[in-house]
């Protein structure tokens, strides 16, 4: 009435209740009489709630501390509210506090139920208590989590990297345990030691390619406690396949001079001129450009690779100017026959390239066809291996002429700590684990100068008599 200092509202009981009804969440509206009762409590700040049948004048001043309170009101004017969707979340924080939040979508009510509720699953995911969002990534398959691992770690690796741990998780990890429906949660490790036996058994796959899938498997379980998605990883120690040593093939000095002179003229003998003399990784080779040679100071210098890889069945170039490791980056003596073949190659280039004149393909690559166009990596070793064919020559892969140069290096009393510079390995230890079986000849170099140095037939002849 006019004569009221404020404005009242007069309803009963009942009537409130059916309002706070309409206000509350589902989990507040399973109590909706008991709410009802400690909002009358403290509307009338401790008073008993009245009867249903009695009526309650409620001040707009008393209700004014509900605004922002968990029983029903808002914090929002109506002229606010009117026509937009708002989103509220009930929920408990940190401290086991029941909280209230409205946030507001911007979205007109007419037209855009759908993207309203798709913004609420939005919020709601970011409210979840921790404990059920652990139990959701558990519950998550972990053939799914592993697709979801490499999705995280893509901008974090190098892409050749990224390309070998997608080829292990899709084509080999996920296919075995999508089969097995194991979650994350419920992975076990006699789960991962039958992936392993699987791949040893019926896949026939190599110890030395298992060890890589335990690398991604393992990367991925410490990255899901990290996340904390699951408490603890399966993994056991000792479940590490061996590592088999691998012995690599290599040419002996007459099939090498053999392959030198079927490549002859060849669209690969400069690949293969390079792999054999000096050792080069293929990716190396491809990275070779003509700044990298020095013709005042006859040097070469290994700065630049190349590499081909294949990511959704689709092969990629990727280049850059970082070799595998620090010690990849060396300077090497550019040695007369080989300073003569490179001014041929770049007499030849300058030539095509006045040819074609504007189809000719601008690059500062060595190893490029007559239109300036830098070869694949991939075409290199595929020719090779059909080079060898077609020559009835022992096959080996190009990367064996690597371990040729090796051998050809050590039978020729060269020091392994010198090889290890030449080849451009991290350590030593690596050289003389890779090629400590073709080490024989070298002591037998040292056991006979130690015998020209140091005779013993005195001792001997003294013995016989």
């Amino acid at each position: 009435t006019a004569a009221l200092p404020w404005r009242c509202f007069i309803l009963p009981k009942r009537d409130m209740n059916d309002l706070l009804k309409k206000r509350m969440s589902a989990t507040q509206q399973a109590a909706e009489i008991v709410v009802g009762d400690e909002a009358y409590e403290t509307l009338f700040r401790g008073a008993p709630a009245p009867e249903a049948s009695r009526f309650c004048e409620l001040s707009i001043d008393r209700l004014r501390p509900f605004f922002t309170a968990n029983i029903g009101f808002h914090p929002y004017p109506p002229e606010k509210l009117k026509g937009l969707f708002y989103i509220v979340l009930n929920f408990v924080d940190s401290d086991g506090k029941r909280k209230r939040k409205w946030i507001a979508t911007g979205l007109p009510v007419k037209g855009n139920k759908r993207k309203a509720e798709a913004m609420l699953v939005a919020e709601r995911q970011k409210y979840q208590p921790a404990e059920y969002q652990r139990t959701a990534d558990a519950n998550m398959l972990f053939a799914d989590y592993m697709l979801y691992w490499l999705r995280q770690i893509k901008s974090s690796v190098d892409i050749t990297t990224y390309a070998g741990y997608k080829t292990n998780v899709e084509k080999r990890i996920v296919p075995f345990f999508r089969g097995r429906k194991v979650t994350l949660g419920g992975l076990r490790a006699g789960d991962i030691q039958d992936f392993y036996t699987y791949c040893a058994t019926e896949l026939e796959i190599s110890n030395n390619t298992i060890i890589k899938y335990h690398a991604n498997i393992s990367k991925a379980l410490n990255d899901a406690v990290r996340l904390e998605k699951i408490p603890m990883t399966p993994l056991k120690r000792g479940m590490r396949p061996k590592q088999v040593e691998h012995i690599g093939k290599f040419y002996t000095l007459s099939e090498v001079e053999h392959l030198l002179s079927c490549v002859r003229g060849d669209g690969a003998e400069f690949p293969v001129l390079m792999a054999a003399f000096y050792g080069l990784r293929r990716s190396e080779i491809m990275g070779l450009k003509w700044d990298s040679i020095d013709f005042d100071a006859n040097t070469i210098t290994i700065a630049h690779v190349v590499v081909e890889v294949s990511i959704d069945g689709k092969d990629t170039i990727v280049a850059k100017d970082r070799p595998k490791n620090k010690k990849s980056y060396r300077t090497l003596p550019l040695v007369p026959e080989y300073r003569r073949l490179l001014l041929q190659m770049k007499k030849h280039q300058e030539e095509y390239r006045e040819l074609c004149g504007n189809c000719y393909h601008e690059s500062d690559y060595i190893y490029v066809n007559d239109l300036g166009e830098p070869i694949r990596p991939n075409y290199v070793s595929q020719h090779f291996k059909l080079l060898l064919k077609n020559n009835n020559l022992r096959e080996i892969t190009f990367h064996e002429l690597r371990h040729t140069c090796a051998s050809l290096l050590l039978k020729s009393g060269i020091s392994m700590k010198d090889i290890q510079a030449w080849l451009g390995h991290s350590n030593y230890n690596t050289t003389a684990n890779i090629y400590a079986h073709l080490e024989s000849n070298s002591k037998e170099l040292t056991g006979n100068a130690m015998q020209g140095n140091l005779t013993i037939s005195g001792n001997l002849a003294a013995m016989q008599e």
